[in-house]
């Protein structure tokens, strides 16, 4: 029996070693993008009854057994399923980089894989458009100014107001990090830079309202940018006489560590030195960012976000002459220019995040994904300048027949202006933060909550003072406490500037947040249907030197619903709301007279908006148009008043108004020319504000129509030569009022902003994914255009009707009437400007 039992062993150890070694297993492993080198999320990936999904960087690992050939499928919404066979010899890590190229038409369209731009009324932007669309400052925000809720009347700035809302009022993301922008800037031609940097961009996404609980305490809107992280070796540079851009990317061999970095240079003369005021102009804004990726294991990965920034302003005003008034009584302010402005910003931002992320259950896609963000902003703003100004105003010879035609040959005012300054800013802002996300039931159900520490640290000295001498005399500050009637009655007493600020800051702000929300996707009979619930609160603590310790917090609980009725017409319902609060900023704790007012509260808006989301075919294009409406109304409380000097606010730092907004947002999008998206936009918005309960009056955002095209366009016979045209019309703002004066005298509206910019591109070169073998084949090696994966070269003209619109008023005394003229200030006038664009 012993041999038996023996050789009975030998065989059971032998096939315990055969299966053990036919057992043992491989993995699939790499990065999904699409044909445009974006990015794919959330994609699909199953083979031998096994799943998962690819998380945010596109990133994807797959068990799959050893020496067996497997099928394995990837698939995402809207795109063809790509299916490989493989087979692996050895126990292994193979590394699979699909590329989703095709894109699926669909009878219908299914919102299960972009409930961003369906579900949360998110609007997502191709990233081409931002180097494509021309623009006094090209870039992201000057393709937001096309929608119809968004509005900027300053081709120099990269602000834009949203709803009814100002500047300070809206939400920037970069990758999950929260980007911040410079103090002290008053005026477009001082802004230089926007903080995105184009060439970087993957993916843009903006909500104009109504957005979720995971994003911040803010009032008006959501910009939320993802950097690109890079699966291969690429560079691009973009040149044009108003700066340049370099980026470059690229991976480890192992594919473990990506990073791209981009260098810009900008260069606001050619804008400058186009309009009325004569100057001797002398900027410099450059910033370096960059962004990293290095993944430690399939389920961790560490990302980096740095930028450093420079922008010098060397500003030397030397003449200026402002035609204004009627046919009847034409008048003009001629100014001569004494003394300079030298300014200086520098930012330095880092951001470090790590990110976990496990698939719990690939059959049930239920996944948990954990951020840790830890970011520091510091920035160091000088604005000094001391310039007098010496004006004429008066009547303007209108003889045709006159050698003097246009001259000012009587005078109304003469007098002088000396502006000072000293005003320096050091704020050093650092966050702390986790974020999380759960989600279950095949990804039917998330639940996100998020807590967040930052502290604010703000160091500000203010130094300014206005002197105005008219005729000789000295003209006071306008107080009640006595009857300025100069110069008739000269004011027997000590000389005091016209306006005199005098302030030193120190300024602490503690704050905590935190926000928990759940969102399910479901049926109600046959019909698609979402919801959102979430709640986020904020409490902070205000101190510094002499300033008495105040601490608030607020509760925002906000909610969403979409539903996708069973219809044949293929619509998407919104209805979104609940309450929103902005706790205030250093900006809005500041008053005009530079005191710190710690007591000031939380501006809350409740807000409710409907949307539509309505698909359709047209002119058998094989894209579908889109129609996209949304009504929304907020009713505003705790209102901080202020007043809007070009981008500069000002504000009351008092709780002492309340206001609404109410207004219509359309869309319509789609292919107009084959092969392009183009896009028409409109707005309709009133907001009121009722100060101190003295009634409603306008308020500064206050801009009642807004029309928007984006047209893309190419030539039948010579495709490669391109078209593109933004254009803009906006009825008038309020045009504000001097900074002293009370806002209800002061109600007249600047002229309506009408602007078109049109830019022509020829592609020289091409090779996106999509081309031929035969046209790959034309740049062979040696060829001078073998290197570019894309080459072309543009023309454009900003400003084509050579409009003249004005951004605000120069407010002059009339010695004689002792009336106030609201001279405009008008921005630049047609502008023409050469470009070129290379990818390798």
């Amino acid at each position: 029996m012993k041999a038996p039992i023996k050789k009975l062993l030998i065989l059971s150890v032998i096939l315990l070693i055969s299966s053990t070694i036919n057992a043992q297993i491989s993995y699939i492993s790499g990065v999904i993008v699409d044909k445009d080198n974006n990015i794919v999320e959330g994609a699909i990936i199953t083979a031998e009854g096994k799943g998962t999904t690819s998380n945010e960087n596109g990133f994807y690992k797959l068990e799959i057994p050893t020496n067996k050939l497997v099928s394995v499928k990837f698939s995402y919404i809207g795109f063809e399923d790509i299916t490989l066979n493989i087979k692996l010899d050895s126990p292994q890590v193979y590394e699979m980089y699909p590329v989703f190229k095709d894109v699926k038409q669909l009878d219908t369209v299914v919102v299960l894989g972009n409930t961003k731009s369906t579900v949360e009324g998110i609007t997502t932007i191709k990233k081409e458009l931002l180097r494509e669309i021309p623009g006094g400052q090209p870039g992201v925000e000057n393709v937001l100014k096309l929608l119809g809720g968004v509005s900027g009347n300053n081709e120099l700035s990269s602000q834009y107001r949203v709803r009814g809302g100002n500047f300070d009022e809206n939400l920037v993301y970069v990758n999950d990090i929260e980007v911040y922008r410079p103090f002290l800037i008053r005026s477009g031609q001082q802004e230089g830079l926007s903080f995105v940097n184009s060439d970087l961009v993957s993916d843009i996404s903006f909500s104009a309202g109504g957005f979720q609980a995971k994003y911040g305490d803010k009032l008006s809107s959501v910009l939320d940018i993802t950097y690109k992280t890079p699966s291969d070796f690429g560079a691009s540079v973009n040149m044009n006489l108003l700066g340049a851009g370099i980026a470059v990317e690229g991976t480890s061999k192992n594919k473990d560590f990506s990073g791209i970095v981009g260098v810009r240079y900008r260069d606001n003369s050619l804008f400058v030195n186009a309009k009325q005021t004569e100057t001797n102009y002398d900027p410099l804004f450059v910033d370096v960012q960059t962004y990293l990726t290095y993944k430690l294991s399939d389920k961790f990965s560490l990302n980096f976000l740095g930028n450093a920034a420079l922008n010098q302003y060397n500003y030397e005003p030397e003449s200026r002459q402002t035609n204004f008034g009627t046919l009847e009584n034409p008048l003009a302010l001629l100014v001569f220019y004494q003394g300079q402005e030298r300014d200086q910003y520098k930012t330095l931002f880092g951001a470090l995040k790590a990110n976990y992320e496990h698939v719990i259950d690939s059959a049930e896609q239920k996944a948990i994904n954990l951020k840790f963000i830890s970011s520091t902003y510091h920035t160091i703003e000088e604005e000094h300048y001391d310039i007098l100004a010496q004006y004429r105003l008066g009547e303007v010879n209108t003889d045709i027949g006159s050698e003097e035609l246009g001259e000012v040959e009587f005078s109304e005012g003469i007098g002088s202006q000396l502006n000072h300054a000293r005003n320096d800013l050091d704020a050093l802002i650092f966050n702390l933060e986790h974020k999380g996300s759960y989600t279950y039931n095949n990804k039917d159900n998330k639940i996100d909550w998020g807590l967040r520490y930052t502290h604010e640290d703000i160091r500000d000295k203010v130094v300014e003072w206005e002197v105005i001498d008219s005729a000789g005399f000295s003209i006071r500050p306008p107080f009640p406490e006595f009857d300025n009637d100069q110069p008739y009655t000269p004011f027997e007493g000590p000389l005091e500037p016209f306006q005199n600020i005098r302030a030193k800051n120190f300024t602490n702000i503690d704050r905590v947040s935190a926000y928990i929300q759940w969102s399910k996707r479901g049926n109600i009979k046959n019909h698609k249907v979402w919801y959102n619930l979430g709640v986020r609160g904020q409490t902070w603590t205000i101190s510094g030197e002499n300033i008495e310790n105040n601490s608030q917090a607020t509760i925002s609980p906000r909610a969403q619903f979409a539903i996708k009725p069973d219809w044949n017409t293929d619509m998407i319902f919104r209805l979104a709301g609940g309450f929103y609060h902005q706790p205030p900023f250093y900006r809005e704790l500041r008053d005009s007279s530079g005191t710190v007012r710690p007591n000031v509260k939380a501006q809350q808006s409740i807000d409710v908006v409907l949307g539509n989301d309505y698909n359709f075919k047209l002119w058998k294009r094989q894209s579908p148009f889109k129609l996209t409406t949304e009504l929304y109304y907020k009713n505003l409380s705790n209102v901080n008043p202020y007043t809007i000097e070009n981008v500069r606010i000002r504000y009351r730092a008092r709780n002492n108004a309340k206001a609404y907004a109410y207004g219509l947002d359309m869309r319509l999008n789609g292919e107009f020319v084959p092969g392009t998206e183009s896009w028409v936009s409109f707005g309709y918005l009133k907001t009121e504000e009722n100060i101190e309960d003295r009634g409603y009056i306008a308020r500064p955002t206050d801009q009642r129509l807004k029309f928007g095209i984006l047209f893309q366009d190419y030539v039948p016979k010579i495709p490669n030569l391109k078209v593109y045209l933004n254009l803009t019309y906006n009825t008038g703002l309020p045009g504000g009022s001097p900074s002293y004066a009370d806002p209800y005298d002061f109600q007249l509206r600047l002229p309506d902003y009408k602007r078109a910019d049109v830019g022509f591109s020829y592609v020289i070169k091409d090779m996106n994914p999509t081309e031929t073998e035969k046209a790959k084949a034309k740049y062979q090696k040696g060829h001078w255009l073998y290197p570019f994966k894309e080459f072309n070269i543009g023309f454009e003209i900003f400003n084509m009707f050579d409009v003249q619109n004005s951004i605000t008023n120069t407010w002059v005394r009339d010695v004689y009437t002792k009336r106030q003229f609201a001279i405009p200030n008008f921005l630049t006038p047609r502008i023409f400007n050469l470009r070129m664009g290379m990818r390798f």
